[in-house]
Parts: structure tokens; sequence; C-alpha cells
């Protein structure tokens, strides 16, 4: 029996537009904000209350950002988290905030955070401030986190659950409650930031990280989320990626 995950009620018919903490606005994180533009434009052209999207990343932009991330030459030395919101709202007449700082937990409350970060110690530390005082209710109650993360040509992407989610009856699938977040698949402890390599918002010379490794990730894992809004149940939560192989390979529930 195939084994799925359905989407979270609220998500479907919520009284608010959906809470999302994008952390880091760096390589995947430029990337998966102009795709959460276009799926709340979308949603919204669906009579779905949308998205709102706030944005976190204390960094400021640098020439080697240029090119590989979505920044431009008249960007150089504003804060990223400003600079993508401001264009964002702009486009797509949003209202969406930029916090120019690191995430912590005041900020934690967000049906779903989205974390595209480039080191071990801060994906173990949003684990820790998303299981504390999890319970709240509707646009602030935590529900998924989406991990985005990826080395020089390879990557990965997971999608968690924060609690454990009540499913309808099913003759059809075997339904799942829980997701297990990336820190919980991987041993995160085991790892150190040399072996995660260079990664979503640090700034390297594109000999050091493919070119369209990050922009592959965002389109994959930005489709996940669309479909978790659309199709109402999920089959994977996740996948890896190598892009030297051109191999996608899915994780199944």
């Amino acid at each position: 029996m195939k084994r799925v995950h359905f989407t979270h009620k609220y998500l479907l018919s919520p009284t608010h537009p959906i809470t999302v903490n994008l952390i880091g606005c760096g390589g995947t994180g430029s990337m998966v904000l102009s795709c959460l533009g276009r799926i709340d434009y979308s949603l919204r052209a669906l009579a779905h209350p949308g998205l709102h999207v706030t944005a976190f990343d204390p960094d400021e932009v640098s020439e080697a950002n240029i090119g590989r991330q979505l920044f431009s030459v008249s960007d150089e030395g504003l804060n990223k988290a400003d600079v993508l919101i401001t264009r964002i709202n702009r486009f797509f007449a949003s209202d969406w905030n930029a916090v120019p700082e690191r995430f912590y937990d005041l900020y934690s409350y967000a049906n779903i955070t989205i974390s595209c970060v480039d080191n071990i110690k801060s994906r173990i530390e949003i684990g820790e401030i998303l299981r504390s005082d999890a319970n709240q209710y509707d646009d602030r109650e935590k529900l998924y986190w989406l991990d985005f993360g990826n080395s020089i040509d390879r990557g990965q992407v997971v999608l968690g659950t924060v609690q454990e989610m009540k499913q309808p009856k099913s003759e059809k699938y075997e339904t799942v409650s829980r997701l297990r977040c990336v820190d919980e698949m991987f041993d995160l402890s085991q790892l150190n930031d040399e072996d995660s390599g260079p990664s979503c918002s640090l700034a390297e010379a594109l000999g050091k990280q493919d070119l369209f490794i990050n922009s592959t990730l965002a389109q994959h894992g930005s489709h996940m989320l669309w479909r978790l809004f659309t199709n109402a149940y999920i089959e994977c939560q996740g996948l890896y990626l190598n892009l030297s192989s051109m191999n996608v390979n899915p994780i199944k529930l």
C-alpha cells in the first residue's frame, strides 16, 4: 500500500495567510524566495489567502555573491534580506518582512520554516528552537520544516513535521502522521562544517560551487511545497540531487 502524508488541514483552508520563515537569503535562499513569491501569487489566484513570508539574514551583499545569487552590482553593501524582500514586495505587491539578523526563538512562530543555511550548527539550533513551545494556534502554529543543503554539485531537500499530525482514514493509502526532520534523518552531531562544504548562503567562488546547484534544489523543493498545497498530500518528503550525473532520487515516506 502506498504511503502518503496528508497536508495539515490549516494549510488547505486557513483563516490567515500561511506564515513562512525563510532562514538564509544566499545562494539557495534567494532562489527559494522568488519561488515563494510565485507560490503566493498563484495561491491567491486560487482563492487561497496565500503566504506571508519573513526572511532572515544578517549578511550584506558582496561582489562574490553577484551572478551565483540573485543580486546585482547596485545591491553591494546592502543587507540580503532587505534587498530581496523589497524586490519581491514591489514585484508581487506583497507586504512581506525582512529581518536583517540571525533567526532566534522569538521569531520561531510560523506555520512553515524553511532553512537555507550553510553550517551544521545552525540546523541543530533551528531544530531545538522549533521544538520548544511548539503548540500555538492557527497562524502561529509550527507545522513543517523544509531544509535545503548542498555541497559543490550535490544536495538534498528534506521536509519534516514539527509535530505529529492527525491523518484522515484511508482505505487506499497508508497514512504517515510524522515526517522526520533533517536533524532526525541525519546525525548532524557527527558531521562538521568541512563535511558539509560550501552551501546556501556562503559566498564562494564559482569554482567551489556549481552555478546551478542552488537554483536546481530550489525548484525541486518549491515544487514539493506547491504540491503540499495543491494536491493535499505528498508521497515523498524530499530528494537527493547529483547535478554531475543529473540524478534526482526521491526520499519516499
